[in-house]
């Protein structure tokens, strides 16, 4: 009879035993379960949070060169610096205002020129000359611009531009702008209808 006894009492722990274990196991799963979702949700925040990031540096403007590629509008533009090697210094850090002529106002340049595109290109000083020309350091926004009205303003060139304002008209020497404030990363656009000349000498 005693051996039955603990038969029975050695059969009945190790029934125990194994719910006991059962249990456990089930614990340690459901465990694991909170702790792949947490793990998933860590995963998706920092998914999104890189998301985000992305997003905000699509969002952030190019140089002024690649402002101006992207517009597709500044080919001519863009060819000339190029050509004058001034790709880095319009790329750089310091801040500059570019008042950029589109392809259109280069076509009649060109005509009242009497040159070709090639012409101009291959005359990288004249280049060089009439780009820089189109330059001003530091960035000046339409409301600085507006406020520097029957103002001469000097270039990068040396040479000096001249502003005027007429309600809502702000012109460059002969040019006027019609787009402003075109953000770039490194200064702003302006962009205008009239390639500038600089003065002789």
């Amino acid at each position: 009879m005693r051996t039955r006894s603990l038969t029975r009492s050695f059969g009945s722990i190790a029934v125990v035993g194994t719910l006991a274990f059962t249990l456990a196991a089930c614990g340690d799963d459901g465990n694991d379960d909170a702790d792949s979702a947490d793990t998933t949700v860590a995963a998706d925040d920092e998914m999104a949070d890189d998301e985000m990031a992305d997003d905000e540096m699509a969002d952030e403007p190019g140089t002024i060169v690649d402002v101006a590629v992207a517009a597709g509008d500044f080919t001519t533009l863009v060819a000339a610096v190029q050509a004058a090697g001034l790709v880095e210094t319009l790329s750089g850090e310091d801040e500059l205002t570019v008042f950029a002529p589109t392809d259109a106002a280069f076509a009649d340049a060109l005509e009242a020129l009497g040159l070709t595109a090639d012409e101009l290109l291959a005359d990288t000083d004249t280049l060089t000359s009439i780009l820089t020309y189109h330059v001003v350091p530091g960035e000046v926004l339409a409301a600085d611009v507006v406020a520097l009205d029957g103002q001469s303003v000097a270039t990068v060139n040396g040479a000096t531009v001249d502003i005027t304002v007429d309600g809502d008209t702000v012109m460059v020497n002969d040019a006027t702008v019609v787009t402003a404030d075109v953000e770039a990363s490194n200064g702003v656009i302006h962009v205008i209808d009239a390639v500038l000349v600089p003065p002789a000498g």
